[in-house]
């Protein structure tokens, strides 16, 4: 991956209750679609900085519930339920976060001349006192994700 972060990273954009991070990849889109969908890559880059995952069930397909647990890097464990509502390859993936907070996320990949184009929606479920203070945590988490994949993707290519 030839751009630094800087130039890669082309908005985060913060609604009422929406968390919307737009990232253009110097990798194929296919290949940023399996660093999704396939748990082995999942695990290595999901997450903020210096967090790791355990995975207890992943289960890629409409329907199917991908279970794990972040562990930040002072010890304390995050168990994570996702429900995946829509799994379209490699267009788009959507997944409800049953746990708190509550949130619809969807990864939507687009094809750009041989790089990616990645928007990652979240639209929060609980009211805007609760979102004010989620957001303090979640949007530099989202960022700090999105630095990792990119990392990650370096490694892939």
């Amino acid at each position: 991956m030839n751009q630094s972060n800087a130039t890669n990273k082309i908005a985060t954009q913060v609604g009422e209750c929406e968390i919307v991070i737009t990232r253009v990849f110097d990798a194929p889109r296919d290949l940023v679609f399996d660093a999704w969908t396939t748990e082995e890559h999942l695990s290595k880059w999901w997450g903020p900085q210096g967090f790791t995952m355990t995975t207890q069930q992943f289960d890629m397909k409409q329907g199917g519930t991908w279970e794990f647990i972040m562990h930040g890097p002072d010890g304390v464990d995050f168990p994570n339920t996702n429900v995946f509502v829509e799994v379209v390859k490699p267009e788009r993936i959507v997944f409800k976060h049953a746990v708190f907070p509550h949130f619809l996320a969807t990864a939507s990949f687009e094809y750009l001349e041989g790089k990616t184009k990645l928007t990652y929606r979240t639209v929060f479920e609980e009211n805007a006192a609760v979102f004010d203070k989620v957001k303090t945590y979640a949007v530099p988490g989202a960022e700090q994700t999105m630095d990792r994949l990119e990392e990650h993707l370096a490694g892939m290519s």
